[in-house]
């Protein structure tokens, strides 16, 4: 069995209402200064904790300019307005975008290095400011990972930087929080969260401590999402969405992602479409791509989805990805690209800047040509 480490926050909060322990911790340790990174559709969430914060004397300076898909120059504008508030303490509140700025203007406030030279694995000397996540999605994991994305407008291509100091000091994971979230939004940041699951638990590098987080996230999407989809003020299906986020992203520092999260990366980068959604439409051809290298681990999943087994292992594994897209339509998930406006004379392009993600592709169990992902871009295409 392989060495494996896991790299988690120190502190790690999670239920309903958890807003107020995050607001008594902040306060325990006196800092000065917040610097809140959020969004407008989620900067209301934060008024009962700015509000705590206040009484006790920490100022809190709000910057919610994070864009839906955060780009290398927007991200250095946030660093700039970090760099002239000048806080002790970074707190990201908002979807995975709004955390995963959070997270890196916290680890280059006042850094020598420039986000161009962490991108990768590890490259990234060190973080001096506090840092604190409150997620309002349930999906990206972004909260309890060691994984930040920004979008690289010059290479169309959404680059990572994945490092121990990205690991927030602490997470309050309220699924409360996560009851404003439409249901579009909630449908692709939940197959997010599934998709990290999959990912991990058919990864070339899957390991039985990551298993259990990973089979028990795709169990809890399966079961819940659709019901957090139809009725935003079901807090039960809210809170075991949250949990599935949370093991999703527990699973993406030891073991991480795969082949759809490469794949996906090029419609995101030229066409703009939404981390989770781009997933979405390409999880049940990639699961069908790699079955044949897998079929135990992907019947397993298949049953993980409520799936009856097959007397043919292969056979419940394909079930499983049809499942995978049964689930994605009952969200309202639009599982085509021609109708993402995505042309299919791009495939090409896409599938040339899909390969250079190679910090995700080692770990698919199926090795991928050029011509394997220029094939799972055009079966995403149901109307042609």
């Amino acid at each position: 069995m392989r060495t494996i480490r896991f790299l988690q926050p120190q502190r790690l909060v999670f239920g309903s209402g958890c807003v107020a322990e995050c607001s008594r911790d902040l306060i325990e340790r006196k800092f000065r200064k917040a610097f809140l990174v959020t969004s407008p559709p989620t900067k209301s969430l934060a008024d009962e904790l700015i509000g705590q914060l206040a009484k006790a004397g920490t100022e809190t300076v709000i910057y919610d300019a994070v864009a839906g898909e955060p780009t290398i120059a927007s991200f250095e504008a946030s660093l700039k307005a970090a760099e002239s508030a000048n806080p002790d303490v970074v707190i990201g509140l908002g979807g995975g975008s709004a955390l995963d700025v959070s997270k890196l203007v916290a680890a280059l406030l006042h850094s020598s290095q420039n986000i161009r030279e962490v991108f990768g694995i590890g490259l990234l000397k060190s973080r001096a400011t506090h840092l604190v996540c409150l997620p309002t999605t349930s999906g990206t994991g972004s909260e309890v990972s060691p994984n930040a994305i920004l979008l690289d407008e010059d290479d169309e291509l959404k680059k990572g930087v994945v490092s121990p100091y990205l690991v927030p000091d602490g997470t309050y994971v309220d699924p409360i929080l996560t009851m404003s979230m439409p249901p579009g939004v909630t449908a692709a940041t939940g197959i997010d969260a599934l998709t990290h699951c999959i990912e991990a638990y058919t990864n070339k590098f899957a390991h039985p401590m990551v298993d259990i987080y990973a089979i028990e996230g795709v169990r809890l999407a399966g079961a819940f999402l659709a019901r957090a989809v139809n009725d935003g003020n079901d807090l039960e299906a809210r809170e075991k969405m949250a949990l599935a986020s949370v093991y999703g992203g527990l699973c993406l520092g030891p073991v991480n992602t795969a082949a759809v999260h490469a794949l996906s990366y090029p419609l995101g980068g030229e066409f703009h479409i939404a981390h989770g959604l781009s997933n979405a439409v390409l999880l049940p051809h990639v699961m069908r791509f790699n079955i044949p290298s897998m079929p135990q681990r992907y019947a397993e999943i298949a049953t993980a989805l409520g799936v009856r087994p097959s007397g043919n292992m292969e056979e419940t594994a394909m079930k499983g990805a049809d499942r995978v897209f049964e689930l994605a339509v009952e969200c309202g998930i639009t599982m085509d690209l021609a109708k993402l406006d995505v042309p299919a004379t791009s495939i090409p392009k896409m599938a040339e800047a899909a390969m250079k993600v190679t910090r995700l592709l080692k770990n698919n169990p199926r090795d991928l040509t050029i011509d394997d992902a220029e094939a799972i871009y055009r079966s995403a295409y149901q109307t042609a």
